[in-house]
């Protein structure tokens, strides 16, 4: 494999405002991006009505944009390390700023899928952005940066869903996506003007039967997973798609370890370190979304139900908000116990953090205040895991692959998320009580989904306890002139 291009002094380290505003930038793309993916939730009550379908139509605005998500996100992160990461970067951005201009338009369903679809495209920013900032910082403040780039998936999620139901309540549906294309045509603008082209270039072809045959895999595969509980976990189509899924993805894997310049370097993930890492993400993703899913439909139950509290969509997005803002104040925290224990500590003492928070959610899920400091323990062992995620992979692949490695860490823990929302819908499907005529998930179904979610936690802490030890830390990077990355590679671990 050809190596990358040759990278001279970090051009954020030389100051200027445009310097100093890069890594804001890159945070406020990174937070609209899960803004971006959380916006449709309030709506989906009423979307039926409003577009004249059905609900399980409504429900694949959702599974479109998480499809397209897994898919390009591998893809684009890979395509920046060809082609240059903040071309791809703008790209996504745009894509995503187009779907929502095509859904304040219409309020014909197919037309929403497809432009949720092209939003998926802004799953890439954080594995992008990422990537960029390892090129461009120098080690002292590459840590924290790439912390507060990662905890940006759960500060946009726990404030997209509050802002966007005040939107949904007090005005047309419509513009709620006015006002998210107008944001993104900001993420745009400042992009282009705060945000430098990387210097590191990964040189050569890029494999589009790679890409895909990753693209069908993923489908089949998430496809089943997010589809089990309404088409029937044994239905002949899930059966279908789960042997179709085994099938192309051996086939991409065997394709992949033969390919000149894969798409996914296989023998890289193969390495204990990135593959055991890349594994953490998967359990870590699947703990962290069961505590998103149940706590917005435990404290919007009745009160009937004997444990419901009986909140407005607009209330509940409130309840989840101390948990965006706890991971926007921890993230340096993260960085600094990396910097001291190393990443994999840090990864290891979130994922404990998290089942910790499940404890207190299985000891009381009836107090309105208990229920939100529960879930904001929760959100705290996220942002210590998902901030040390990215450092661990940076420190274990070459430069140029910085942005396709992290893009398939973000595709482990997407499907770790649809993993848990599956398990987390058929635990509170089968676990269900009459009231006023309705059936509603018991507060016995709510205990054992955040049971499952604190065992996982626990396991994806025994998992990132295995990862081989940290390398040394890196020393200052000094003034440097036409080094060859790849030198930066050996001595970072590769």
């Amino acid at each position: 494999m050809a190596s990358p291009a040759p990278i001279s002094a970090p051009p954020a380290a030389t100051g200027g405002l445009r310097a100093r505003l890069t890594v804001p930038v890159l945070a406020y793309c990174g937070t609209l991006m899960a803004v971006m993916q959380t916006v449709v939730v309030p709506l989906l009550p009423d979307l039926p009505r409003l577009t004249g379908s059905t609900a399980a139509t409504v429900s694949w605005m959702v599974t479109a944009q998480l499809l397209s998500a897994a898919v390009l996100t591998p893809v684009l992160g890979r395509a920046g390390d060809m082609y240059g990461k903040r071309r791809v970067l703008l790209a996504s951005f745009a894509l995503m700023t187009a779907g929502s201009v095509t859904c304040a338009l219409t309020s014909d369903i197919g037309v929403l899928i497809a432009a949720r679809t092209l939003q998926g495209a802004a799953a890439s920013v954080v594995p992008l952005s990422i990537s960029i900032l390892r090129d461009e910082l120098p080690p002292e403040r590459r840590g924290s940066a790439v912390a507060m780039m990662s905890s940006t998936v759960g500060i946009g999620a726990a404030l997209g869903l509050p802002a966007a139901a005040v939107v949904v309540q007090y005005s047309n549906w419509h513009v709620m996506f006015w006002m998210t294309a107008a944001l993104g045509a900001s993420g745009v603008a400042l992009i282009r003007w705060a945000v430098p082209e990387s210097p590191v270039r990964e040189p050569g072809r890029f494999d589009v039967t790679g890409a895909l045959g990753l693209a069908a895999g993923l489908i089949c595969l998430l496809l089943a997973v997010s589809q089990g509980g309404q088409w029937g976990w044994t239905s002949t189509r899930i059966l279908g798609l789960v042997v179709a899924a085994v099938t192309v993805l051996a086939l991409w894997a065997w394709q992949q370890l033969r390919a000149a310049q894969p798409l996914v370097d296989l023998r890289l993930v193969s390495r204990p370190r990135v593959g055991l890492s890349h594994l953490a993400a998967l359990f870590t993703g699947f703990a962290f979304y069961a505590n998103t899913l149940a706590t917005a439909q435990l404290v919007q139950a009745p009160e009937a139900s004997g444990y419901g509290l009986g909140l407005s969509i607009v209330e509940t997005g409130l309840c989840l908000l101390p948990s965006g803002l706890c991971m926007l104040l921890l993230a340096p925290l993260s960085a600094r116990i990396s910097a001291v224990r190393g990443p994999r500590v840090t990864l290891a003492l979130g994922a404990a953090v998290i089942a910790a928070g499940y404890a207190v959610r299985i000891a009381d899920s009836r107090d309105l205040v208990m229920i939100i400091v529960g879930a904001t323990v929760v959100a705290t062992g996220t942002s210590l895991a998902y901030s040390a995620l990215p450092s661990l992979i940076l420190k274990a692949v070459p430069a140029g692959q910085t942005a396709s490695a992290n893009g398939v860490n973000v595709l482990m823990r997407t499907i770790g998320q649809a993993a848990s929302s599956a398990v987390v819908a058929a635990v509170l499907v089968h676990h269900t009580s009459p009231v006023g005529g309705l059936p509603v998930p018991t507060l016995r179904g709510y205990l054992l989904a955040f049971g499952i979610a604190g065992a996982v936690a626990l396991v994806a802490s025994a998992v990132a306890l295995t990862i081989p030890g940290d390398a040394r830390p890196e020393e200052p990077r000094r003034k440097r002139s036409a080094t060859p990355a790849v030198a930066e590679d050996v001595r970072e671990g590769a």
